[in-house]
């Protein structure tokens, strides 16, 4: 029996993961591959744990603070130009986490990252889990952006880009891309990635010889940015927002919502898969 006032025990796997630590089954090939330890033993998995108890992992120690369980608070943050998102900056750059609110244990994670010149909707949660699954390619999330690109846009160049070019990392397309505004060399689009990775959105435009003046983050699966949200300002998510992540990241007892849908239940235009909008 657990003592009043002493911290219940959970599995190591699920501690970690809360703490922002790796996702289960990443927890679970370091345990078995005798990365952590436990009070100076080498984990099992199965092992349950307090915030008492002393973990490492490789030769890093775990805070106590960040096994602690807290409840799980999950926001949306606007961000503005020239942040970074990153903890701390060795050339003292203003970053994100500087303008979040302050936490009483466990600490911020962001869900993804944007450069330093883009700026729009970033998801911060204190749920390790949660975070890492919504980071996994596996689950393809989707991530709306406002683009104004420089240049002439051609017919064959926006088909170019729903099917597919090759980058430096491997094969990238948009899935959408919508006309949105603009004037002579200057135009506005909307485009939908599913991956996220490195300036993307960037190179994809430049790879058909397309320079972007201006890049924002409006949507990241069903949550929005809300326009009344100003720069640099968060808003906690709604419980629709949050079961629809939840939903989106497979956890369990939770229905996976079919793609195409918000969490407000609003469905976005049939079109197929990488079909590009009208202007």
């Amino acid at each position: 029996m657990v003592k009043p006032g002493f911290p219940k025990a959970e599995r190591i796997q699920k501690v970690l993961a809360n703490a922002g630590l790796g996702s289960r089954r990443e927890i679970e090939r370091l345990i078995e591959a005798g990365e952590i330890q436990v009070n100076g033993q080498v984990a099992k998995l199965g092992d349950r744990i307090t915030s008492e108890d002393r973990v490492t992992i490789g030769k890093r120690r775990v805070g106590a603070r960040r096994l602690q369980k807290n409840e799980s608070r999950c926001i949306v943050y606007n961000k503005p130009l020239g942040e970074l998102v990153t903890r701390s900056d060795p050339q003292g750059r203003p970053t994100v986490f500087n303008s979040l609110p302050p936490l009483y244990g466990g600490r911020w994670i962001a869900v993804g990252r944007l450069d330093i010149n883009t700026t729009g909707l970033l998801i911060f949660t204190t749920d390790g889990e949660l975070a890492n699954r919504l980071m996994h390619p596996s689950r393809q999330v989707e991530r709306e952006y406002a683009v104004r690109v420089h240049g002439e846009v051609s017919e064959q160049a926006l088909r170019k880009l729903v099917e597919g070019v090759v980058l430096e990392d491997g094969f990238a397309r948009f899935e959408d891309i919508v006309e949105s505004g603009g004037e002579g060399s200057n135009r506005w689009f909307h485009v939908v990635i599913m991956e996220g990775r490195k300036r993307e959105v960037r190179r994809l435009w430049e790879a058909v010889g397309v320079k972007v003046s201006r890049l924002k983050r409006v949507r990241f699966g069903p949550v929005m940015l809300d326009t009344r949200l100003p720069a640099g300002r968060h808003r906690v998510l709604t419980p629709d927002e949050l079961k629809a992540l939840r939903e989106l990241a497979g956890f369990p007892g939770s229905i996976r919502r079919p793609k195409g849908h918000s969490a407000a239940g609003f469905s976005k235009s049939p079109r197929k898969r990488g079909q590009r909008r009208p202007g």
